[in-house]
């Protein structure tokens, strides 16, 4: 059972993983050992409550599909167990990150006071910059 909150966990089978042969180099074992995991969670079908599956739904991320299913494909590690606790861990933190409300941004004015900063600060380099011209000395 998957733990995302006090009140939510997603039982184990809702949640299928297959293991797989992972990618790059690896030495012999690349080609014998299946130890990077492939796990995949369909969101319509899982017993999340409705506020989650939404906002997971109307998330626009990679790893899920248009049929909303999740797909995690985990091959950090060299071991079969590590991956698959890896991948267990970041379809957790992606359900996770949908509670997590933004603050709105407020729109602010600048002070009067940086305001006039700013047109001194402006003046005096437009000044500096006047002196670097050519002179008028014969």
């Amino acid at each position: 059972m998957l733990q995302i909150s006090g009140q939510v966990s997603i039982p184990d089978n809702e949640v299928e993983v297959y293991a797989i042969r992972a990618q790059g180099a690896g030495g012999q074992n690349v080609n014998k050992v299946s130890s990077a995991v492939h796990l995949r969670f369909d969101i319509n079908t899982s017993s999340l409550p409705e506020f989650y599956k939404d906002k997971l739904l109307a998330l626009n991320d990679q790893r899920i599909s248009k049929d909303g299913v999740i797909v995690i494909k985990a091959q950090q590690y060299r071991t079969q167990e590590k991956n698959k606790e890896d991948a267990y861990s970041r379809l957790q933190d992606l359900i996770k990150s949908v509670t997590i409300v933004h603050k709105k941004r407020k729109a602010t004015k600048p002070t009067k006071g940086s305001k006039l900063k700013r047109l001194d600060s402006k003046t005096r380099q437009g000044q500096l910059k006047a002196l670097r011209g050519k002179s008028n000395i014969q």
